[in-house]
């Protein structure tokens, strides 16, 4: 049974720092692309980060140069590092996996083509 479980979420000042982990279990992530999304209240599922199963990470432009996703092949987990956190950083954040592409070169934030999700944790920036 695929199942992915966030962890780390938080309330962090702005500027301050979190790192989001996502362990995986059911299945080895080595090879497939595992993004990051987060969803604030009233607004779209919008994607953060992804990294491909030969280790290319994306990042739009809103987090770029803040946000850094890798992962721990090992431990079966994979990690999203915020640094710079703004108050519009708000909202909870998702890991998934897409089970369609494996060993691709690069992957995308795209909502639809993630098979698998996690339940979510919540990340509050606020002074």
């Amino acid at each position: 049974q695929v199942q992915l479980v966030e962890s780390g979420g938080g309330l962090v000042q702005p500027g301050g720092s979190l790192r989001l982990s996502c362990a995986a279990s059911g299945f080895s992530l080595d090879y497939y692309d595992i993004g990051w999304f987060r969803q604030a209240p009233g607004k779209e599922r919008e994607g953060v980060s992804c990294i491909s199963g030969t280790d290319i990470p994306y990042y739009p432009d809103s987090v770029k140069g803040r946000f850094t996703i890798s992962r721990d092949n090992a431990k079966n987990m994979v990690y999203l590092q915020m640094n710079s956190l703004k108050p519009e950083d708000t909202a909870v954040y998702y890991c998934a996996t897409n089970m369609k592409n494996i060993g691709s070169r690069y992957c995308a934030i795209i909502t639809m083509e993630y098979d698998y999700w996690g339940q979510g944790t919540q990340v509050t920036v606020s002074s």
